[in-house]
């Protein structure tokens, strides 16, 4: 092979090695973030202050924090977060509280809840109430 042609076809290696570089670069910045996917709007509804310190043991007892965390991702979105996303109604509680114990994903990404099947359908919603109330009592 002549010393042109080997140059040449190694300039062309290196020129598509950084364009799928940089497109990579472009599509990891540009996926979006768990924060600005969307949120829910609505009124918050009042909640029993029991109810939320109640939810607060519950929570703390449970295997949550595996994979939340209060602000910041971890494996699964914060708590923060998801009371961001979410009004405190009654709806929202049960919805939330039906996917504690079903678990699933798609909701937050790729991240998979886990199920919880042996939680009590009640102890589940005084868990989100909780959940529910943390941005609000940070704001």
């Amino acid at each position: 092979m002549k010393p042109k042609t080997y140059l040449v076809k190694i300039l062309l290696l290196l020129l598509v090695f950084s364009c799928n570089s940089k497109s990579s670069e472009l599509e990891q910045n540009s996926k979006p973030k768990a924060k600005e996917f969307f949120v829910v709007p609505g009124e918050d509804e009042s909640i029993e202050p029991e109810i939320i310190k109640k939810g607060e043991v519950l929570v703390a007892y449970s295997d949550c924090y595996h994979c939340h965390k209060e602000e910041g991702k971890f494996k699964g979105p914060s708590f923060a977060d998801i009371a961001r996303r979410y009004p405190m109604q009654q709806a929202y509680i049960d919805l939330l509280a039906r996917k504690i114990i079903s678990g699933g994903s798609g909701t937050w990404g790729y991240p998979v809840m886990s199920s919880h099947p042996k939680l009590s359908l009640e102890d589940a919603k005084i868990m989100v109430t909780y959940i529910l109330s943390l941005e609000k009592s940070k704001s």
